[in-house]
Formats: structure tokens, sequence, C-alpha cells
């Protein structure tokens, strides 16, 4: 009976202490404990050199980099490995089209033409969602935004060569021809509208329909007639087009080599062409303008774009997306830094972070890398706030996942170790006092 007693006696002290340090790596991960920032310095220039530091360091296509503080544009930094870029090269932005495609709908929503509660396929003629185990009108423009709406598409899509004939958006909708691969491609709701986040890609191409059904235009002319006229982002398109003499930034796969300009049927997630200058306007669209410039510019009002940066889906209990907007780390008044990111492949990586509070942030465009956009933008999160951010936790997940099991590793060790030590320290007391 004793020796159960230990024995579990060491099973809870290697529970518990197991459970500490979990809790220890987690806590000092999300806090940023165990990262060094790129810069040791507070001032921008310190912060342009760690970034032309890593550029230097692998191989990048196209660069188009802005630094805001106060709601000014305080730097800009570019670079090519072929064609120069500038403030007005055209960058294909990826999955950061999502943001301001939300932006669009929330204006509809503004406007009278949409209600965010309502099932969405009260406004569909001409695609619905097939049916299935769950209840389908609880798929709501809400949820649509926030990837809370139970489609388990997985999409991802990796879009059509030139001169392919580009799928329809019904065609889409019921099965993406150009789905990343190991994915469905079929929007269906597979899990229970509400219940968690699941990312779907789907979900803005079904938006993008419904942008279509209730506007009785183009989702492309629609964006540009609402949104970028409006706003003078007169470098911005969902589709792009040859003849517009704009000029487009190169695309490169990472082995440095001319990469494919692919074109996509999914335009409100993944098919936003824009310029850095003309997110430059998109960004302070946020705030109060130097010149009595109201927030929203009277397109749409403050409290939509506040109602965005609301937390709609959280994951291992922190707080992640709004309404369109990924929400990145909270700020000094409970507000939220907020933005996007986009990646494709070949490699495409943008991001911005956008302090609401403070009117910091950066936009960040790039080629040929994977990855850059969204590390560079991070860190600069980390460097202005010392927060860990969602895309930052996430590069850092890997390298936490290892050091917890390390630990409980040596914890289990350690314990086993302390108790054959005592174990036999007891059988030689036992077999002295023999």
């Amino acid at each position: 009976m004793k020796t159960l007693k230990r024995i579990l006696k060491y099973i809870a002290i290697i529970i518990s202490g197991s459970l500490l340090w979990t809790v220890i790596i987690v806590s000092g991960t999300m806090n940023g404990w165990f990262h060094t920032s790129v810069v040791n310095q507070t001032n921008s220039k310190t912060y342009i050199d760690a970034v032309q530091m890593e550029i230097n360091s692998q191989f990048v296509g196209n660069f188009a980099m802005a630094i805001v503080n106060d709601g000014i544009v305080e730097t800009e930094k570019f670079y090519s490995a072929g064609k120069n870029v500038d403030r007005n090269t055209v960058f294909q932005v990826a999955s950061l089209s999502k943001w301001v495609s939300a932006f669009g709908i929330m204006k509809l929503v503004e406007d009278g033409k949409l209600d965010l509660d309502a099932p969405v396929s009260t406004y569909l003629t001409r695609w619905q969602l097939p049916s299935s185990s769950f209840d389908n009108n609880k798929v709501t423009v809400r949820r649509l935004l926030s990837h809370t709406a139970g489609l388990t598409d997985g999409l991802g899509y990796s879009g059509f060569e030139p001169g392919a004939p580009i799928q329809s958006i019904e065609g889409s909708l019921t099965k993406a021809l150009d789905a990343d691969e190991g994915v469905s491609g079929s929007v269906q709701v597979g899990m229970d509208p509400g219940s968690e986040f699941k990312y779907s890609g789907g979900g803005y191409t079904l938006l993008q329909l419904l942008v279509e059904e209730v506007s009785g235009q183009s989702f492309a002319d629609y964006m540009k007639e609402s949104i970028f006229q409006p706003l003078n982002m007169n470098h911005s398109a969902y589709v792009w087009d040859d003849s517009s003499g704009l000029e487009l930034a190169e695309f490169y796969n990472a082995d440095e080599t001319e990469a494919t300009h692919y074109r996509y049927t999914s335009l409100a997630a993944t098919s936003l062409y824009t310029s850095l200058a003309d997110l430059e306007k998109f960004f302070q669209v946020y705030l109060p303008g130097k010149n009595n410039e109201p927030i929203g510019r009277n397109l749409i009002k403050p409290e939509t774009l506040k109602n965005m940066r609301k937390p709609h889906a959280s994951t291992m209990g922190m707080d992640i997306w709004g309404l369109g907007t990924i929400l990145y780390a909270t700020t000094d008044s409970g507000d939220f830094i907020i933005g996007h990111d986009g990646r494709s492949t070949p490699p495409i990586n943008t991001a911005i972070r956008l302090n609401p509070e403070t009117g910091d942030g950066i936009i960040v465009l790039e080629t040929g890398h994977p990855l850059l956009a969204t590390k560079l933008a991070s860190e600069w999160v980390f460097w202005k706030t010392g927060k860990v951010d969602l895309t930052l936790f996430t590069m850092l997940k890997d390298k936490m996942i290892s050091t917890t099991g390390k630990g409980i590793l040596g914890i289990i060790t350690l314990s086993i170790l302390i108790g054959v030590v005592r174990w036999r320290r007891k059988l030689q007391r036992d077999k002295n006092h023999g």
C-alpha cells in the first residue's frame, strides 16, 4: 500500500510540474519573454537597418514598405531584384484582399442592403449552400466575415495560369478547380455555424457572390465605384487590366526565377491588386485626419470601423478575428492592433499592422519570399509594444511546443530518478536495520 501511495505521489508531482511548466512556457511565449527583438533602440532608423539586414540575408524579388507614425507616413523603403518599384507600383496582395473586401461589404451593411445576422440564403439566387446535417440558416454575413460560419472548405486558392479559362463563381463554390493541394475545395457547412473559428477562403468567395447579388454589379465594379474611387485609390482593382498603364510588380519564385502571374475566380478572398500609396490611404481611413478629416472619410461610419475590430472569433483563449480584420495584439486601452496578412504561391507575402489608438503602423508588400512581410510586420509590433502578435506567436509555436515537451520529459526523468534513488536508499536502510 505504501508503495502505491508513493507511486501516486510521484505521478501527481509529474502532472502538476508538467502543467506548471506548460503554463510558464506558453505564457512566456505569448508575452515575449523568450524572444529577442531585431531592433535594440527606439528610433525608426534602427528598424530600417534591421529590415535591410533581412533583405540582404535572403532572396527578395520586390519589396515596398511604409512606416506610419501618428497617422503620418514617416518612412518608405523599396527594393527590387529586377525592375524598380516605387509607391505606385501595383502588387497582388493575396489574402490581405479579405480586409479590403470586408470594408466594402460593411458599406453595404451601412447602406441597408445587407443584414449582418440574416441568413445569407435570403440574398442568393444564383447558388445555394448544399444541404447539411447542420442549420444552414445560421450562416450569416457576420459569421462569414469572421470565419465562424461552419464552412470546412479549407481554401486556399492556387489560381489559374495565363490563357486558362477562369471558373465561374458558382462553379468555384461547388468545387474550386484551383483549390490548394490537400483541401476539398467544396464550400459547404461541415460543423455547427457559430461554434468555432475555422479559416475559410470559400466563405469570402460566397461573400463575393453576395455582393454581386445585392449590388447588381460585378464585385470588381462595385469595389471600384463604391470604395476605390471615393478614396482616390487609383492604383487598386480586383481584376488586372494589362492595358491599364499601371506598373505591376514582377513575380518571382523562391529560387530567384521569374514566376507566373495567376488569375483568380476568388477575387474577394485573394485577388486585390494595389499599391503602397493606395494602402496608405486605406490605412488612414481608420484614423482622424490632420485636416479635420473624420474617421471613415465620410465613406463609412467610425462605429462601423470599430465594430470590425470587435472580437468575433477566438482560439486558445485569444481573441483573433473581427469582421474581416485580424486582431493581432491588444493596445494599452484594450483595443486591438489590427490588419491582415496575405500569402500565396509563388511567394507573395503582404502584411499590415495598424494601431488605431496611436495611429502607428506598418505596411509591407513583397514577392519572392514566403514570410518576410509577415515577419517584419510582427517584429514591428514587438519592437513598438513589446507584445507578441498573433502571427509571431504562430511562428514561435514550434519552439514553444519543443521546449514544453523537453521540459515535461525532463520533469518525468528527474521524478523517476529521484524516486529510484529514494527507493534504493529505503532498501539500504531496511537492510541495515534488518
